[in-house]
């Protein structure tokens, strides 16, 4: 009887990397949410007054981190969510919001200039290659042809009306200070070119079940930033929440004042604490 032959490693993989993907979908969700709970924590004590019950407890976070195997090993999870046998990644969605607006049929010298912020595969949007020159970027790139970047500092003057397209997928719910989302979402409407298109996802319990933040709510804060809401898909019971946002001018006299603090649209013990905060213009 033959050997079964054994699978080849990629080239890029370190060994780590190679994790099954029919591993549970219920187990990889739970990992992935202890992930951002102990990566909030540690942003929140890192910014805090260094004490020593800080650093005993910053100790701690940073040892269970390790021991889950660290920032690799939540890519490789949510790389698992992304697989064919998960429904695929959330490019989907934009893919399909972009065709129907009649984006696919561009002049091939005029593609859209994608940067895909938080990528995790590099192919994300290679059967739309004719159409989309896209960029994917992540904190800690695990393929070569992601670059390693983080959005937050990336020169404004640089990129200032840069992009057609921006996706945030998943990323802005990953940055553990309030202030930095707020940031991020600003900077992506600074590196929008003039009508250029954002796409925001986030955990649907993140508007759905906030203490701090509604549907209603973030929209006028996407408002005041510079973003008219263009579509939006998500349902009852359900995971994630899609937006797409068109840059449109920000009014002169744009008001940041009701975002600036956290303010209660919600009560109940049950309720999540995520908020989005801007700082003053």
């Amino acid at each position: 009887m033959p050997k079964a032959r054994k699978k080849k490693v990629p080239i890029t993989s370190d060994g780590r990397d190679i994790v099954s993907p029919s591993s549970n979908p219920h187990t990889t969700r739970v990992v992935i949410r202890r992930f951002h709970v102990l990566l909030k924590k540690q942003g929140q004590l890192e910014h805090n007054a260094a004490t020593t019950s800080n650093a005993e407890e910053l100790k701690k976070v940073n040892e269970e981190l390790a021991s889950m195997g660290g920032l690799a090993a939540y890519q490789r999870m949510s790389s698992i969510g992304q697989g064919s046998d998960r429904g695929g990644g959330s490019e989907r969605v934009l893919i399909n919001w972009l065709v129907n607006m009649g984006l696919s049929k561009r002049d091939s010298m005029w593609k859209l200039c994608l940067l895909e912020v938080g990528a995790l595969k590099p192919d994300n949007y290679a059967s739309c290659s004719s159409w989309i020159d896209a960029t994917p970027i992540d904190l800690r790139s695990r393929h070569p042809a992601i670059r390693e970047q983080n959005f937050l500092m990336m020169g404004a003057n640089e990129n200032r009306g840069k992009w057609d397209v921006l996706s945030l997928s998943l990323v802005v719910n990953f940055v553990p200070e309030p202030r930095d989302r707020g940031r991020m979402l600003c900077l992506a409407h600074n590196f929008l070119r003039e009508s250029g298109l954002l796409f925001l996802v986030l955990p649907l319990p993140c508007v759905e079940n906030s203490r701090y933040l509604t549907f209603e709510h973030l929209g006028s804060l996407m408002t005041a930033i510079g973003f008219h809401e263009v579509e939006k898909k998500w349902k009852q019971g359900g995971k994630m929440a899609y937006w797409l946002y068109k840059k449109v001018e920000r009014g002169m006299h744009s008001d940041f004042s009701p975002f600036r603090k956290r303010c209660v649209c919600r009560q109940g013990s049950s309720r999540n604490n995520f908020v989005i905060l801007l700082q003053d213009q």
